[in-house]
C-alpha cells in the first residue's frame, strides 16, 4: 500500500494507492493532481516543459509532491511506468509518460498531446552473430523484456500458426540477457542505438514507435483546468518548433515573400513611413530557418531579425 505500489484489494481488483507523499495530505484536497516522472530519461524534459508553461512549484527535499505556485495544481512525482495506471484509475488527473508504457499498461486514458521528446523505438533485438534474422525466427525461443504484454501480442501476430516465443519478464538491464544466456533475443527500447550496439545486439524488427505524451483521466473533475494546462503545453511545443522572423519588404515583392514564408496561419503586416514598403512579422519553422532566411533575402527582404519564442497559445 505504501511507496506507490499497487496492492491487491479484497475484491481481487488491482487498486493503485498514492504513496505517502507529504506530511500534510490536505494540501492535495480540491487540486488537480499532475503526475510527473520522478527520474529517468523523461524527468528533465518534463520539468523543463512545466517551467516553459509557467507551471512553477517548490518541491521539498525527499517529498514526492509539490504545490503549483500559479494554478490550483499539485505535482506528484511517480515512476513513469506507474503513471498510466494512476491516471486510468483517477488517482491523478493528468500525467506525463511514454506511449510505450501506456500501451504496455493496457489502460483506458486520453492521449491529449504528443510532447516531442523522449522519442524511441521498441525493437526486437538479437546478437549480431545470431542465426535469427527476423522476428519469426524466434518462434519457440526465449525472449527477455520489460514489456511482456506488448511482446506477447507481437509474437502472437508474427507466429499465428506456430509456437510463439516464450516471453520472460525482467525489470531492467534487458540488454545483458543474451550474453548471460537467459534468452535468444530481447525486446527493449532503442534511442540512439549505442547501448544496443555496445551489447553486441542489432534490431531485427520494430514493435512500435514511442515518445512522451500528456495523458488525462477521462472522468477528471477538473476538465476546465485540464484544458488550460493542455493549451499551455501545446503552446510550449509550438514555441520549440517555430521562431519569429521580422523583415522589411517592398509591397510589390510581398506575394513572393509569402510563398517563401506563409506563416503558421498568415504573416502580420504593418505599414512603414514609405508607402512602398511594409514591415512583415511571420512564424517560421526553425528546422529550415537558414534556407528560409536565404530565400527571403533573395526576394528582396531587408533588415531581417529572428526572435526565439518562449511560449505561444494555439
Amino acid at each position: 500500500m505504501e511507496n506507490g505500489r499497487t496492492t491487491l484489494s479484497t475484491s481481487g481488483n488491482l487498486t493503485p494507492m498514492l504513496p505517502s507523499l507529504t506530511r500534510d495530505p490536505e494540501q492535495l484536497d480540491g487540486k488537480l493532481l499532475f503526475a510527473i516522472p520522478k527520474k529517468g530519461r523523461l524527468y528533465e524534459p518534463s520539468v523543463a516543459l512545466l517551467q516553459s508553461c509557467d507551471l512553477k512549484y517548490r518541491r521539498k527535499h525527499r517529498l514526492d509532491v509539490a504545490g503549483c505556485l500559479t494554478l490550483n495544481v499539485a505535482f506528484v512525482f511517480l515512476p513513469a511506468a506507474d503513471i498510466p495506471l494512476y491516471v486510468s484509475q483517477g488517482r491523478v488527473d493528468l500525467g506525463i509518460t511514454g506511449q510505450d508504457v501506456v500501451a504496455e499498461a493496457q489502460v483506458d486514458v486520453d492521449e491529449v498531446l504528443r510532447l516531442d521528446f523522449g522519442k524511441c523505438r521498441l525493437c526486437v533485438q538479437v546478437p549480431t552473430a545470431s542465426e535469427c534474422q527476423k522476428a519469426e525466427d524466434l518462434a519457440g525461443k526465449r525472449v527477455i523484456t520489460s514489456f511482456p504484454n506488448l511482446t506477447r501480442q507481437f509474437f502472437k501476430t508474427k507466429c499465428p500458426n506456430g509456437d510463439a516465443a516464450t516471453v520472460h519478464f525482467v525489470s531492467g538491464s534487458v540488454e545483458v540477457a543474451c550474453c548471460l544466456g537467459l534468452g535468444e533475443g530481447i525486446v527493449d527500447l532503442v534511442e540512439s542505438g549505442d547501448t544496443m550496439r555496445a551489447a553486441g545486439l542489432h534490431a531485427i524488427d520494430e514493435i512500435l514507435k514511442s515518445e512522451a505524451v500528456l495523458i488525462a483521466n477521462k472522468n477528471s473533475q477538473h476538465q476546465d483546468l485540464v484544458k488550460v494546462i493542455s493549451s499551455r503545453v501545446e503552446g510550449a511545443i509550438i514555441a520549440k518548433r517555430y521562431v519569429m522572423v521580422e523583415y522589411n519588404l517592398r509591397r510589390e515583392d510581398l506575394p513572393k515573400a509569402i510563398q517563401v514564408a506563409p506563416g503558421k496561419r498568415s504573416p502580420t503586416l504593418a505599414p512603414l513611413d514609405d508607402p512602398d514598403w511594409v514591415a512583415v512579422k511571420v512564424m517560421v519553422p526553425n528546422h529550415d530557418l537558414g534556407n528560409i532566411l536565404d530565400s527571403l533575402k533573395a526576394v528582396g527582404a531587408l533588415d531581417i531579425v529572428v526572435y526565439n519564442l518562449s511560449n505561444t497559445r494555439p
